[in-house]
């Protein structure tokens, strides 16, 4: 597994309704994303950043998603370029599974 974190740094433009909204709208286009386990929408206004954690089963997906021409549309639509990070995972706990 690999996790991605991309962080979005804003000015005087932050807006935590516009986040809200992209996240919302953006959901259905990572369901059933091939290689993508799951995907998590953060938004820290005291820090006037947006967090997204994505976390693969596939590295090499991982890796194949974050094209130049995905970063551009990342770009367009948080009107910032977006700083992109890849981490190893070290563990995972997943406490919805353990409920079952």
């Amino acid at each position: 597994m690999i996790c991605v974190f991309v962080t979005f740094r804003f000015g005087d433009d932050f807006s935590a309704a516009k986040l809200q909204t992209i996240a919302e709208n953006a959901r259905s286009m990572f369901a059933g994303l091939p290689g993508l386990r799951s995907k998590l929408f953060s938004i820290e206004p005291q820090l006037r950043e947006a967090r997204n954690v994505y976390l693969w089963n596939d590295p090499e997906a991982a890796r194949a998603f974050f094209t130049s021409e995905m970063r551009n549309r990342i770009t367009a639509l948080y009107g910032v370029a977006p700083i992109i990070e890849y981490g190893e995972v070290a563990a995972f706990v997943d406490n919805q599974a353990q409920s079952s």
